[in-house]
């Protein structure tokens, strides 16, 4: 099967998921991961399918189009590059980055800076910011993928040094342990 990474982004309201999905099976496309989430009213998903032979990008494009017209949603398909498939990356280990703090311009472009500089893979982030000094209510989480080569410890002194002196606390661990430690 080919793949394809499909987003979408709309208005949030019931119905979308199971309207995309409905598609989906309509052509007899394998949903094989996806991911939502709604920002104060907006629906964004993300997924990756396989379409079957026969099947365009094209066609399903259209009927995307055509059967979730009343839901005002941006559709966009995109053909997945299997000759960009990452075989060759160095070997990682999951991690999980946590910080609170006051909230503040620039926060999430600091620490992804730091992340991204010593060579480390964000694959994914969530980042909630309310407003105001309660860091409570100001959270990101990073899952980071960290190659087994580098100086691990360098790296989270480097990380934590930087959040300090932008007023978050920050916590990285293990994914193992932090799962672990969640589950309790």
């Amino acid at each position: 099967m080919k793949k394809v990474i499909i987003t979408v982004i709309g208005p949030d309201k019931p119905g979308i998921i199971a309207g995309v999905s409905g598609v989906l099976f309509k052509h007899e496309c394998n949903i094989e991961n996806i991911t939502q989430t709604t920002l104060q009213s907006e629906f964004a998903g993300i997924c990756l399918v396989g379409m079957p032979p026969g099947l365009t990008v094209d066609t399903l494009q259209k009927s995307m189009d055509t059967e979730l017209a009343d839901q005002s949603l941006q559709i966009n398909i995109k053909h997945l590059d299997e000759a960009n498939d990452h075989k060759d990356n160095p070997a990682t280990e999951p991690f999980i980055v946590s910080t609170c703090g006051p909230d503040r311009k620039g926060i999430v472009a600091v620490i992804s800076k730091v992340i991204a500089g010593s060579g480390v893979n964000i694959s994914n982030l969530k980042a909630v910011f309310e407003g105001g000094d309660n860091p409570d209510r100001n959270i990101m989480i990073f899952e980071i993928d960290v190659p087994v080569h580098m100086d691990f410890q360098s790296f989270s002194d480097e990380l934590r040094q930087k959040a300090s002196e932008i007023g978050l606390d920050l916590n990285i661990q293990h994914k193992n342990i932090f799962d672990a430690v969640n589950r309790i």
